[in-house]
């Protein structure tokens, strides 16, 4: 397994974010992945509107999961509409 730094955005009311926040975690899990931390980086407005939003809320994941199931979890994420936006970026891992 990788470790990933994934930073979704939700949208900002209460129930949106919760329910997102619970399917991204659930997700990973059910992806033989783990989530090692989630830090939540508050309410920001967005530069440009996203799913008819101004404003969302954002929180980054660091994960573990294997390669091949990148893939499988963007598709979920795609679909699911209390996500307005996710990025994937690939961790180096210190030698």
């Amino acid at each position: 397994m990788r470790p990933y730094e994934l930073i979704v955005i939700f949208p900002t009311e209460e129930e949106f974010y919760r329910a997102g926040k619970e399917a991204v975690a659930a997700e990973i899990r059910t992806l033989a992945g783990e989530v090692v931390s989630e830090e939540e980086m508050g309410d920001r407005a967005l530069t440009y509107p996203v799913k008819n939003r101004e404003r969302g809320r954002y929180v980054l994941f660091n994960i573990k999961l294997a390669p091949d199931r990148l893939i499988a979890a963007e598709k979920v994420y795609k679909l699911n509409t209390n996500v307005l936006k996710y990025l994937f970026v690939r961790v180096d891992e210190k030698k």
